[in-house]
């Protein structure tokens, strides 16, 4: 028998009993229900795709979390985590039957422990916070997502986000000490903290990139650097992608480990430098940005060798900025890029899968002919000594056909990454945009594996709901609950 829907004035009385339920846990500005105030919240950063929630709470304590969930949890209610909603891959697009949970209230630094390296901080406190807030002892954060102005740490947990210094320092896992969670039950768990290493399972290791699928986390702590004595950029010019992507490998390849190896083609460079005025080579089809770290004596030493391998591909330019000044104009251009895109087209999707270096000339050739096959023009900006890849592929948002085309070309790139030996997310997550290519880098059985996870820990299915697993098959615990 066909299970028939709810009468409208049904669903209507119970969406006002849940919304009178919440406004019982949370102070008044907590809950947000009317549906102008609830548009900000239908999207992320993977604009596209909108749904507008059933209402939006806005706790500030981990016990306020706490009391929602159990809340939530015992009517049967789905919810989706959010942070600043910078999220790509659509991690934190809600549900008409589901309520946000806003973590950006969730923003006080709690406490730093120099000697320990270690700081605590609520998980809506933002990337570059972090960093802002043990600059004057001469610390910092490492993880830089290009979005480090406004994403949030939860988030940056939530899908093991990098940035262009992960190359040297490692993604958010390896700079991850602890974590505060809230089960879907309302349970509040400690894992980890400010020591080095935690006895039994790596709990810690399974909640860093689960997004949202296994609990919210509430409050983070995270390992803190002392800053390098001194760091400066130079930019390597070449006369084609494919040449950038050898000079790439064999950088790589000689054992040499910049803090950072960024690549950018012509569309990008020509948007970066009209947005940052940071002297990128107008002439160039690629060009490399990379970052070393240290005395001036090892600067110069690690530049000069750089230097010698790039000078192998007959680069058009080689500039070594010669100041502070110099080098942050460079980095600007390059934290801006996705936005300086929009100069070319307002449309466009980033993608975001992992390579091998060595296969980055092939693969990068590859894309390049995908563009001319689909007809679609693409940028791409990415991590470059990790073979993190982001093309972003320009599209008409007016017209479905190009965002049609736009999904599939997408598709296809991320196939290609597996094929090669790459893998389907770098540091952006599964989400909405890549669930149902899950199969194309995981068996059955390994999916399964997964879903008996999630299901260990949300029996329901009630986190962050329609993300992450193919929508077909259900898992099994799913149905039954």
């Amino acid at each position: 028998m066909i299970a028939q829907p709810e009468p409208k004035q049904d669903v209507l009385a119970r969406r006002e009993a849940i919304v009178a339920g919440l406004r019982a846990l949370l102070p008044e500005t907590g809950v947000i229900a009317e549906p102008l105030r609830l548009k900000p919240y239908e999207t992320d950063g993977l604009s596209a795709y909108r749904q507008v929630p059933l209402a939006v709470v806005l706790p500030e304590t981990t016990e306020q979390v706490a009391a929602v969930l159990a809340y939530l949890h015992q009517q049967g209610v789905r919810i989706v985590p959010r942070g600043a909603g910078t999220s790509l891959s659509g991690g934190a697009l809600p549900m008409a039957d589901a309520v946000v949970v806003g973590m950006m209230r969730m923003n006080r630094i709690l406490d730093i422990d120099y000697a320990n390296r270690a700081a605590l901080v609520q998980a809506g406190v933002t990337n570059i916070g972090i960093t802002t807030a043990v600059s004057a002892e001469g610390f910092f954060y490492a993880p830089d997502p290009s979005s480090q102005l406004a994403c949030m740490i939860g988030g940056n947990v939530g899908m093991n986000s990098g940035g262009a210094h992960c190359l040297r320092y490692g993604v958010t896992a390896n700079n991850l000490l602890g974590v505060k969670l809230v089960t879907v039950a309302g349970e509040v768990v400690q894992i980890g903290g400010e020591h080095l290493d935690a006895v039994g399972y790596d709990w810690l290791g399974l909640i860093t990139g689960s997004e949202g699928q296994l609990g919210i986390v509430t409050e983070v702590t995270v390992r803190i650097l002392r800053g390098p004595e001194g760091a400066r950029a130079m930019l390597a010019a070449f006369k084609s992608n494919e040449i950038a992507g050898q000079c790439v490998d064999a950088i790589i390849g000689s054992g040499i480990i910049p803090v950072a190896l960024e690549f950018m083609d012509r569309p990008a460079i020509h948007a970066c430098e009209a947005f940052a005025h940071a002297g990128y080579p107008l002439d160039a089809e690629a060009m490399l940005i990379i970052e070393v770290e240290g005395s001036v004596a090892e600067q110069d030493f690690l530049l000069d060798r750089i230097k010698d391998i790039c000078a192998k591909f007959d680069p058009i330019s080689l500039k070594v900025s010669q100041s502070a000044e110099e080098s942050a104009a460079i980095w600007k251009g390059r934290k801006g890029a996705f936005g300086a895109v929009g100069r070319i087209s307002p449309d466009y999707l980033c993608m975001d899968g992992t390579i091998p270096t060595s296969r980055l000339p092939d693969v990068l050739a590859r894309i390049g002919e995908m563009s001319e096959s689909y007809g679609l023009q693409v940028a791409n900006i990415f991590h470059a000594g990790d073979g993190n890849l982001h093309p972003l592929i320009m599209f008409d948002a007016n017209d479905p056909s190009s965002f049609a085309k736009a999904e599939k070309f997408g598709a296809d790139i991320l196939r290609l990454c597996v094929e090669v030996g790459g893998c389907l997310t770098g540091e952006h997550g599964v989400g909405v945009e890549k669930r149902d290519l899950m199969g194309v880098q995981f068996t059955e059985t390994e999916l399964e594996q997964q879903r008996r996870i999630k299901s260990a820990f949300d029996p329901g299915w009630l986190l962050n709901p329609n993300k992450v697993f193919p929508l077909q098959p259900q898992p099994a615990l799913a149905k039954a609950a």
